[in-house]
């Protein structure tokens, strides 16, 4: 496989992903805002772009502006219609190896973005996150269902994977921050889609230690940081064709670090962690960025670590 084939493939999963989870994380927090009116909306909004790696205006900040920002510029690829955008950029760098149901799945949701937006004016930002939730929905089941399991495949989870561990560590990090405990994490629950998943496995109230045992060590739920980095360490390990590790141990230096990741989580406990889990949260941050520039470097044209608040395919 072309190197840039397997790039465009890479970033437009991260893409993907990123612009999915962005429009979870702006409905909930949407909905937040409206249900509660004790919360300092202007304080909620910087607090959620701070963590999502993005500078915050110095202008007065509410929901409108955070959907500016983080829903409808195309320019900035941390936002949905941004990331939706690259996605598409990076697709069709890479039409030769996607399926045609997967191209116009993604071409069709780009192109519908404005329609959307207008929509959303009229009746409200949730039609939109909803559209977007619902299309990355579909082009995922198709490309389980259309796209053939050989590396091009590989490399599109990868990027998906590697990106959902990251956003995953940055909401958690973001909760860990909220006085407002028992609905922060019942919002990033929902942010995560994983509120049903979380009351069937724990059937209790969503509390921080509970709450984040389980997005951070669940074996089960697939969007769990370490479900995510066990899926990118077997991808890596499918995509290494030099024969597995030398005597001296393993030559990838993006599998090493997130073996190491993935081995710091599987046997701990969050009682074992609690006390230092916002630096455990930053070190998974800076394993993500770290990952992604072995792979780049290894893998693809002009290697560079992953930047997130530009995040730039390279």
């Amino acid at each position: 496989m072309l190197s840039r084939v397997a790039e465009s493939l890479f970033w437009m999963g991260r893409y993907t992903e990123r612009a999915e989870l962005t429009a979870r994380i702006l409905d909930v927090h949407l909905q937040r805002v409206m249900e509660d009116p004790w919360l300092d909306e202007s304080a909620a909004c910087r607090a959620l772009l701070t963590h999502l790696g993005m500078a915050a205006p110095t202008v007065e900040l509410d929901s409108h502006r955070l959907m500016e920002t983080l829903g409808y510029d195309r320019e900035n690829r941390s936002s949905v219609a941004g990331a939706l955008t690259a996605a598409r950029e990076n697709a069709r760098g890479a039409r030769d190896v996607i399926s045609s149901e997967v191209w116009e799945c993604l071409n069709a949701t780009w192109l519908d973005l404005p329609k959307q937006r207008e929509e959303a004016g009229a009746a409200g930002p949730h039609l939109f996150c909803r559209h977007v939730r619902q299309r990355t929905a579909m082009l995922t089941g198709l490309i389980d269902a259309t796209v053939s399991r050989d590396d091009g495949r590989r490399f599109l989870e990868l990027g998906w994977n590697l990106e959902r561990a990251a956003m995953t560590t940055r909401l958690l990090s973001f909760c860990l921050g909220d006085p407002a405990v028992h609905s922060s994490w019942v919002a990033l629950l929902r942010s995560c889609g994983a509120h049903e998943a979380f009351l069937k496995t724990y059937r209790h109230a969503a509390d921080g230690p509970i709450v984040a045992e389980f997005l951070l060590l669940d074996r089960l739920f697939p969007r769990s940081v370490y479900s995510s980095l066990r899926a990118a360490e077997r991808l890596l390990a499918e995509l290494d064709t030099a024969g597995g590790p030398s005597r001296s141990g393993l030559d990838d230096p993006a599998r090493r670090a997130i073996g190491r990741a993935r081995t710091d989580l599987e046997f701990q406990r969050i009682e074992d962690i609690a006390d230092g889990l916002p630096d455990l949260l930053a070190r998974l941050q800076q394993t993500c960025s770290t990952v992604s520039g072995h792979i780049g470097g290894r893998y693809f044209t002009q290697p560079g670590p992953f930047t997130w608040a530009a995040g730039t395919s390279v």
